[in-house]
């Protein structure tokens, strides 16, 4: 998520990487009803570019323990959270174990 999550406490996060939540433009266009789902899945996709050792890092970290996604959007067929993991799943992909 880009904004902290409302009532989940800091201590209860080990890491927080708001540069793969959602842009705060898209987010809102989408709640407003101006994006399509694929529109919204084409651009988040592109705000991840550049980010690609952030994605590489929670592959990697993901390998020996859990690594949570949150996400306000209570329907996780369209949340930011399933492209994302999408993007983490295609690096343990490319890399070896």
């Amino acid at each position: 998520m880009t904004l902290w999550p409302r009532g989940v406490p800091k201590d209860k996060v080990g890491l927080w990487l708001k540069e793969l939540g959602t842009p705060r433009d898209l987010i809102k266009r989408f709640k407003a009803g101006r994006v399509p789902w694929n529109e919204f899945v084409t651009e988040y996709k592109e705000s991840l570019k550049g980010k690609e050792h952030l994605l590489m890092m929670l592959a990697e970290q993901s390998r020996t323990g859990t690594v949570t996604l949150l996400c306000t959007e209570k329907d996780p067929t369209h949340c930011h959270r399933s492209i994302l993991k999408s993007a983490i799943e295609a690096f343990l992909q490319d890399t070896h174990p």
